[in-house]
């Protein structure tokens, strides 16, 4: 009754929202509000975290919250009035806007925000403009001593810092891979395993920072988490400053497409492409614009929650999702932040990236010249699966859609900036006969692929063209094999790519032609453009050639998808190819149907990896804490070399390992709860709500079923919050996991629970995490590739590996620092003895009731000291 009472004070409208079971909250939410007072500004969505960021008193109870929101609404009202408001430029017009849209605080801000003096300028004409720079020369040959990267490392620590002789060690290891190459094709390859502690970033920024001075070139650092992008770039400065005398940045962040603002599409959305909620977001992201530093919205200075407070997905519509990039033929060219991000780390000293950028641009990188040479890849236990997405191929109609679109355009009564090749290239078609019969035969050629409303089709059995068809006998095919008998009917059903019935080969080869019509023209497009750019017409200028060879680009990327395509439907009915595993899937949710198609990944998705990313490269370093498997035998190098691609070049890598230097022994402690069945929920989720109260909060529970983790949630979120102890959710609260994390951080007596994302890549040190909780042993899902793989890499032995890391990253996030102590608990009876390797050397793990475990955890730190002296069925680590 009080929350329909609008309007009200709320702070995370949908989060209250959410908890209540009442959709339609509405009223003045205070992060909107900071949103448009600090744009660019980082802000726990918490009152404790809105306190910190204003420097106001934390609220000391829930009962005192409301007071203090409305003491924070004053305050950033306040910030509006004040002369020091380092925000200003451009409030004022936005809040004109917003007055229109019916944003609810417009009319609470119009008295407090003044009319200025003159006129702002259009968002779009205060960002700055990317300028073209000369070509970076190669990087000179050099040598580093050893004696130049431990002082460069004691540079990089600070006056006083402890030296860590496991540090130094890595250090002069990883300066190896900055050697001059020996022979072509054949890279330095330095495998690097470096325990939590270690120190590890700066650890090998110090080789690359002295590499990169001398030498004046580029060094990647790569990482699978955004989490660990965040602290690179702070740990990067120490090595190198903010900016160059010239204005230059020698660090640059490097990544996918997808997580930038695309500039054109917030013009339309500003311009009446969005309507409702979602316009007020587009104006909350115009403020951000004038002030982030790249244009970054996904875990860059965009605050995380910001889209969640909308709902729909705002945010991604503002990026392109899509490759629907017009290149030079956008008016934003000059201001756009994905070439700003790419002109910047041609020049950059450092760039830090993500593996699959790093591959990406490896494979079909726009300038050959800007690819890496010089990449470490922290994380590195994560290459193996970045290379497995990387390089497969997935024919479904999603995918096919896409393509369509690409290709034709808007269609019917859809809208949007979306243009076809016909329109991209519309004056290089008038201009050239042959391109422009190529772009008329690629367009017709098209309408073979899937359309709107495709999956509608397949369900009434009306499937319309030769790929919609093919996709049919896919659904057919793949039901009809179906052996789960309807129990998981939630999920997604898939069955291998062997012994297919008559029809959906025919439907394939169909498919397959069909296919090659469309490539064919776009073969004979691409060069026809390249001609066109060797013997310009007058007209042409610069941003012209500039925006032929992004569509160059683009068509070459379409072209070697089609070809895949075409080379996995080829296969089909005919003898395996033992490289490849192929198989047929139907994807669901929630038992609602949202894709249908054929896959095709690598059997070792290595191989393409060392051709495409280590071939060309001069140095390679792959480093992790978890880098090999830790059998009862020792540590086992031989899978960590396997996993790196070295033995598809002939390589012999090298090897180095730094042991953690935490005592284990006294500060953690492995709880193995045998009275806990398997299947029974009640029990589970009540262990999980009586060990938060034991611990007092600190907790993060990782699931390997989002099913089990929602149904757990449910049962004890509320008796939770009723003590006191907030329980937080991945796929339950309306909040990306980044912002989760945060807010975990945050507050020491909250818990998280969340799957496979939080199992590595979290960083919480201190008291905020002081036990960890699996809910099983994380067997690895017995899926069509996993299948394979399993069998080509040992069979048990080789799902121990990957349940051994898996075991060895969640226990990673535990102990973080040396201050750091907890409790990793497994809620397993049957934990085979085999896996407990997976733990460092030391670790006391004890076989217990979940009444023990509770006593244990209850007792805290002090406690785990004593576990040797424990009477309670110990077993050694």
């Amino acid at each position: 009754m009080a929350a329909a009472d609008t309007p009200l004070l709320i702070l995370n409208a949908p989060l209250v929202a959410n908890r209540l079971g009442y959709p339609d909250l509405s009223g003045l939410d205070l992060l909107e509000l900071y949103a448009f007072v600090h744009p660019a500004r980082f802000c726990v969505p918490t009152p404790r975290g809105l306190a910190e960021t204003l420097g106001l008193e934390e609220p000391a109870a829930d009962s005192v919250v409301p007071a203090f929101l409305q003491k924070a609404a004053g305050a950033l009202i306040a910030v509006c009035e004040s002369e020091n408001w380092p925000e200003r430029e451009g409030a004022w017009s936005a809040l004109q806007n917003l007055v229109k849209l019916r944003w609810p605080w417009a009319q609470v801000l119009a008295p407090h925000i003044a009319r200025p003096e003159r006129a702002e300028k259009w968002l779009f004409s205060r960002l700055p403009e990317w300028e073209e720079a000369t070509e970076r020369p190669a990087p000179k040959q050099i040598e580093l001593s050893s004696e130049a990267v431990l002082a460069r490392l004691d540079q990089l620590t600070g006056e006083g810092a402890e030296k860590r002789e496991g540090q130094q060690m890595y250090s002069r290891d990883a300066a190896q891979v900055f050697a001059p190459r020996d022979k072509r094709d054949n890279p330095h390859l330095m495998l690097a395993q470096a325990g939590t502690g270690i120190g590890k970033t700066l650890g090998y920024l110090a080789p690359a920072s002295l590499w990169s001075d001398a030498s004046g070139g580029t060094v990647w650092v790569s990482t699978y988490t955004k989490n660990l992008q965040r602290q690179l770039r702070q740990e990067s400065r120490r090595a190198w400053p903010a900016e160059r005398q010239d204005g230059s940045r020698p660090v640059v962040v490097r990544k996918g497409r997808e997580n930038y603002l695309c500039l054109l599409n917030l013009e339309d959305a500003l311009q009446g492409g969005f309507a409702g909620k979602p316009a007020i977001l587009a104006q909350l992201v115009a403020r951000w614009v004038a002030y982030s530093q790249d244009g970054d919205m996904i875990g860059g200075d965009l605050p995380g929650w910001l889209g969640t407070l909308f709902r729909k997905r705002g945010i991604a519509a503002l990026t392109d999702q899509r490759g629907e990039c017009v290149y030079a033929g956008c008016p934003h060219y000059r201001k756009c932040f994905i070439e700003h991000a790419a002109r910047s780390s041609a020049q950059a000293d450092l760039v830090i990236a993500n593996h699959a950028l790093v591959m990406v641009n490896a494979a079909r990188g726009r300038d050959h010249a800007q690819r890496p040479t010089r990449i470490v890849f922290d994380e590195g236990h994560h290459v193996f699966d970045a290379a497995d997405s990387t390089f497969a191929a997935a024919l479904t109609g999603q995918e096919a859609i896409e393509l369509r679109r690409w290709i034709i355009g808007p269609e019917r009564k859809n809208h949007g900036r979306r243009r076809g090749l016909a329109a991209r290239l519309a004056d290089v078609a008038s201009y050239d006969d042959a391109g422009g019969q190529a772009v008329e035969a690629a367009v017709h050629a098209a309408e073979a692929l899937p359309s709107d409303g495709w999956l509608q089709r397949l369900n009434e059995n009306e499937p319309s063209g030769p790929v919609e068809a093919l996709l049919a006998a896919v659904r057919a095919t793949t039901y009809a094999r179906d052996e789960s008998g309807g129990q998981e009917a939630g999920y997604g059903i898939e069955t291998e790519a062997a012994s297919l019935p008559g029809e959906l080969i025919q439907a394939a080869g169909e498919a397959e032609a069909a296919l090659a019509a469309i490539r064919a023209p776009l073969i004979k497009l691409a060069t026809r453009l390249e001609a066109v750019l060797e013997d310009a017409p007058d007209w042409l200028d610069a941003q012209g050639r500039a925006r032929i060879d992004g569509a160059r680009y683009s068509l070459s990327w379409r072209i070697d998808t089609l070809a895949a395509w075409e080379a996995l439907l080829e296969r089909l009915g005919g003898p395996a190819d033992p490289e490849f595993v192929d198989w047929l899937a139907v994807d669901r949710s929630d038992a609602r149907e949202f894709d249908i198609g054929i896959h095709r990944h690598w059997l070792d998705p290595m191989k393409p990896f060392a051709k495409v990313v280590l071939e060309p490269s001069h140095g390679v370093m792959l480093t992790s804490a978890t880098l090999t498997d830790r059998s009862e035998t020792g540590a086992d190098w031989q899978s960590a070399v396997e996993r790196s691609g070295a033995a598809h070049l002939k390589l012999e890598p090298k090897t180095t390992a730094a042991e953690s230097p935490f005592d284990y022994a006294t500060r953690a402690e492995v709880l193995i709860v045998t009275d806990i069945k398997k299947g029974d929920l009640p029990s589970l989720a009540g262990a999980y709500a009586r060990l938060i109260e034991a611990s007092d909060g600190g907790l993060l529970g990782l699931f390997t079923a989002i099913r089990r983790m929602r149904a757990v949630h449910g049962r004890i979120a509320d008796r939770l919050a009723r003590g006191g102890l907030p329980l937080y959710a991945q796929h339950v609260d309306p909040i990306d996991t980044g912002t989760l994390v945060d807010i975990f951080r945050d507050d020491p007596r909250a818990s998280l629970l969340g799957t496979d994302a939080l199992r590595d890549g979290v960083d919480v040190p201190g008291h905020s995490l002081r036990c960890v909780v699996m809910e099983q042993v994380p067997w690895p899902r017995p899926d069509i590739l996993h299948k394979a793989r399993r069998l080509a890499g040992g069979g048990s032995a080789y799902d121990d590996k990957i349940i051994r890391a898996r075991l060895a990253q969640a226990f990673g996030r535990l102990i973080r620092s040396k201050e750091d102590a907890g409790h990793f608990i497994v809620l397993s009876p049957a934990f085979p003895s085999r896996l407990l390797s997976a733990f460092p050397e030391g670790t006391p793990v004890i076989r217990l009731t979940l009444e023990e475990a509770l006593q244990r955890v209850a007792a805290g730190v002090s406690s785990i000291g004593n576990a040797v002296d424990m009477p309670i069925g110990e077993e050694p680590a």
